[in-house]
Parts: structure tokens; sequence; C-alpha cells
């Protein structure tokens, strides 16, 4: 919201899902476009926004899309990514048009902020023949005790990690969620901004603007445009 406030808008959000994201920052009086290639999310978002005040609901546009297709032909001082939507693009292939669509909607002075969870050797290293226990939980609509567990499988070639989330209510039938993930390592991420038109102009650890913590587990990555060659290039700020 404070991204969103400083750019005084209008702002782009890839992945925009039903607004989580979204619908507080259109409540700071900051007009935003969110893409998502969900079609429920989108519907959602939609039955949300006829809960909200019409000032607000006016502010929040939404197009279901390709985030590496979809073009706006508009231009936005802030484009977000947030809650590892980047994570989503498992090759170079899918990288590389993805930051294309990010510069065709980024004013040349504009911002491209986004967040991705750095890969935790832990994790990646897990046995997949094994479940490990994650905390229980109450379902928030059963009001049942919900025991959860998690499978991994580190796909080493190709850096994706498959988590498969193990659901077991006390009265019913179990479920499994898939997630996969693409693994960036921090320098993997710079390198890829860098050839593809992109400087960073900072680091933030775990959505706080302070200094590198080493044992923070998600980064959030300022960037913008390289300028071309003959202009000063901006100095990153905080990194690791």
């Amino acid at each position: 919201m404070e991204l969103a406030r400083r750019s005084k808008g209008p702002v782009l959000e890839y992945g925009v899902g039903n607004g989580r994201v979204a619908l507080p920052i259109a409540r700071q009086g900051v007009a935003i476009t969110g893409i998502d290639l969900s079609a429920p999310m989108l519907a959602d978002l939609r039955e949300k926004l006829k809960l909200e005040e019409p000032s607000v609901a006016r502010l929040v546009s939404a197009r279901r899309g390709d985030m590496r297709k979809v073009k706006l032909k508009r231009r936005f001082p802030l484009v977000i990514a947030p809650f590892n939507v980047m994570l989503h693009l498992y090759d170079r292939p899918d990288m590389e048009a993805f930051l294309a669509r990010v510069k065709e909607h980024l004013t040349p002075k504009g911002e491209f902020v986004f967040d991705y969870s750095l890969p935790q050797p832990a994790d990646l290293g897990r046995d997949p023949n094994r479940s490990y226990r994650v905390p229980d939980f109450v379902d928030p609509v059963t009001k049942l005790k919900i025991r959860s567990s998690e499978r991994f499988f580190y796909e080493r070639f190709r850096q994706t990690l498959l988590v498969w989330s193990e659901y077991e209510p006390e009265t019913g039938e179990a479920w499994d969620v898939p997630l996969t993930h693409r693994q960036f390592f921090p320098q993997e991420m710079e390198a890829l901004l860098h050839y593809n038109g992109f400087e960073i102009s900072a680091y933030c650890p775990d959505f706080a603007e302070q200094g590198w913590l080493s044992w923070v587990d998600s980064l959030v990555v300022h960037c913008r445009i390289r300028p071309t060659s003959g202009r000063k290039r901006a100095k990153p700020v905080a990194q690791p």
C-alpha cells in the first residue's frame, strides 16, 4: 500500500487473484489494474467488489490472461507481482516473455517491485517419500480441526520444487493440493533481470525496508528499466 501511495498510481498488478492486495490499495484511493489467469479467482474478486464502496470498486479493473502475453497498451508508474507470482515462470523463455511485458507497461521512470521465496536447502533436500508435519489448523468454514503435512519433490535440473500439501480433517475425506515453484537463487535472478534490460535499485528482506538479514526466507526486489549507455546508473542499496 505504501508503494502504491508513493507512486500515486495507477498500479498494475500481476497475479491479482481475488484482490487480497488490490483491494487494500484501492481503499487508499489508488487506481489499480490486475491481470490473472484464474477465472475462479477473478470471479471471486467481482463478488468482493460488490461489497466495497462504489468509490473503491471503480478504482479496480481486472483482465483475465497470461501474464507473458497480455498487452494493455498503457503504462504505469508502478508494476507489482506480489507473493511469488514470478515463481510460476518455469524457464528462461517464460521469464523473458514476462519481463518484456513488464517493460511495455512501465513508464520511463516507473518501478517494478516483486517478491519471491528464496530457495531453502533443507526443503530441496527433503526425502520425497516422506510426509513432513506442519501445524494443524481449524477450517474457518466447517470448524473441523485439520491435520496437515507436506511432501517435497525437487527436480534438480529444472530447479522446480513441487510441494504436495496433504490435509486430513477430523471427519470426512482427506485431500491433497499441489504447488510447483521455480527456485531462483538471488544472483540468478539478478542476471535474468540484467540481461532483460532491468537494474535492481534495492533489495528488502521480508517486506521490511531494512538492511539485509541472513535468516530471511523472502526477498523483495525493486528494479527499473536499465538506462541506456551514457546515463548514470542507480546504485543498489540494502544488498545482501
